[in-house]
């Protein structure tokens, strides 16, 4: 948990370029004492929205929202929510499990995005290939 701002903050790095971003949270409640409800309705009424989870279970973020985005994505993974990352633009997707693992995905015109977003995970420095 340490290092889960630093996470978080890689993550949405690595969709950029993206101008608006869609996190959807597909499960939750699996295991319900680690769910912090009030501090996700205290984060969403901040957007003036009081609907409950289930209602509407997608948060669209533009470009200017990152830090919103990377709240957001912290408050599921401390929950043990299942996330999917869908920017609009770019050339990645994002899948954040309740079991404790990130599937970074990126279309064929960049390849190179994988290996840059794992690198870093694993301490080397970073580095991005050209689009060809």
């Amino acid at each position: 948990f340490t290092r889960l701002t630093w996470f978080c903050q890689h993550l949405e790095h690595s969709l950029q370029p993206w101008d608006t971003c869609l996190l959807w949270v597909t499960e939750w409640g699996v295991w319900p004492s680690s769910e912090n409800w009030n501090l996700y309705y205290k984060l969403r009424q901040s957007y003036g929205d009081l609907r409950l989870l289930q209602e509407a279970p997608g948060h669209l973020f533009l470009r200017h929202e990152a830090p919103d985005l990377i709240s957001f994505m912290q408050i599921g993974i401390l929950c043990g929510w299942d996330m999917h990352l869908l920017p609009t633009s770019g050339y990645t997707r994002a899948f954040l499990s309740h079991d404790e693992f990130v599937e970074f995905t990126s279309d064929d015109n960049n390849p190179g995005l994988v290996t840059e977003f794992t690198a870093v995970l694993s301490g080397e420095p970073a580095k991005r290939e050209p689009k060809e």
